[in-house]
C-alpha cells in the first residue's frame, strides 16, 4: 500500500535544463542557473519539478538517447551541481522527479559497444538481436515515415538489432534479469541524490515482449502520454521483476500513470 500520495495533488513544473537558465554564459542552461531560479519557481506555487533528460548523450534525440545513466551532461554541470540543486529544492519544499529512459540506450553507450564487440560478450543479451532480418522488421515503428524499420544490421556485431525508436537507439532487453537489476540500481542511485520519483518513458515498450519471434508489436498509440511509478509504486514493472530494496512496502502493477519514490 502506498501511504504517501503527494504526487496526486502535486503542482508540477516540467523543464529542460539546457534551455532554462545559463549561469556561466556559454549559451546553454545548467544546474547552477536553475538553482538561481528556485525562489522564482517556488513563488509560482509549484511543489515538484520534472526534469527532462540531462544525462550524457550524443543529443540525437533531445537527450532521450542516453550514453551514461549515472552522470550529468558536462554542458549542464556536474553531479555536485545536481545535488546542490536537489538540496535547494528540498529546502523550499519542492520535490524533483526525472525522466527514466530505459527502453533503449544510445548506440554510443558502453553497454552497446561491448554488446556488439562479440557474441559472447556479457552485455550481448542486454540488447535484442537476430541472426537474420525478421519478417516483421517493417512494422511497429514509433515514427512512421521517419523510421524505415525497427531492425537494423550492425556490421561490427554481425547481427540485426531491435530498435523501436531510431536506429541509434537500440532497445534494451528488459526481460533480462541483469537489465532489470541495473534499472533498479539506476533508480536507487538518483533517489540517493535527492530525486523523489520518475516519469518512465515508453512504458508499453519497456514491458512488452521483444524479439524476432514477436509477430504483433505493441502499438505505438498505446505509449502516448504514458508514465509510471518508481520505487514506492513500481507500477511500470511486471510482477516477475525483482523488487527494489529502497522502500519497505513496494507494490507492483502496471496500472498507474504518475511517478513517485521513497521520499
Amino acid at each position: 500500500m502506498i501511504d504517501d500520495l503527494w504526487y496526486k495533488n502535486g503542482v508540477f513544473y516540467c523543464l529542460s535544463v539546457g534551455t532554462y537558465m545559463d549561469a556561466n554564459g556559454d549559451g546553454i542552461g545548467d544546474f547552477r542557473g536553475l538553482l538561481r531560479r528556485l525562489d522564482y519557481l517556488h513563488g509560482l506555487g509549484i511543489t515538484a519539478i520534472w526534469l527532462m533528460p540531462f544525462q550524457p548523450s550524443p543529443g540525437k534525440d533531445d537527450g532521450y538517447d542516453i550514453s551514461d545513466y549515472y552522470g550529468v551532461d558536462p554542458r549542464y554541470g556536474t553531479l555536485g551541481d545536481f545535488v546542490e540543486f536537489t538540496h535547494g529544492c528540498k529546502q523550499r519544499g519542492i520535490r524533483v522527479i526525472i525522466d527514466l529512459v530505459v527502453n533503449h540506450t544510445s548506440d554510443a553507450h558502453r553497454w552497446f559497444k561491448e554488446a556488439r564487440s562479440a557474441k559472447d560478450s556479457p552485455y550481448r543479451d542486454w540488447y535484442v538481436w537476430a541472426d537474420k532480418r525478421p519478417a516483421h522488421a517493417n512494422t511497429g515503428m514509433v515514427f512512421p515515415g521517419v523510421q524505415k524499420s525497427t531492425w537494423s544490421h550492425d556490421k561490427e556485431g554481425r547481427a540485426w538489432y531491435f530498435h523501436r525508436f531510431y536506429d541509434h537507439q537500440p532497445d534494451l532487453n528488459t526481460s533480462n534479469p541483469h537489465v532489470q537489476a541495473e534499472i533498479l540500481k539506476i533508480m536507487g542511485f538518483w533517489i540517493q541524490l535527492g530525486v523523489s520519483g520518475f516519469r518512465m518513458d515508453a512504458v508499453p515498450f519497456v514491458i512488452a515482449t521483444k524479439g524476432a519471434k514477436v509477430r504483433k508489436p505493441v502499438s505505438n498509440t498505446t505509449c502516448s502520454g504514458a508514465s509510471a511509478n518508481s520505487c514506492n509504486g513500481g507500477r511500470a514493472m511486471p510482477s516477475s521483476w525483482p523488487k527494489p530494496t529502497c522502500c519497505p512496502r513496494p507494490t507492483w502493477n502496471i496500472s498507474a500513470t504518475m511517478a513517485t519514490a521513497c521520499t
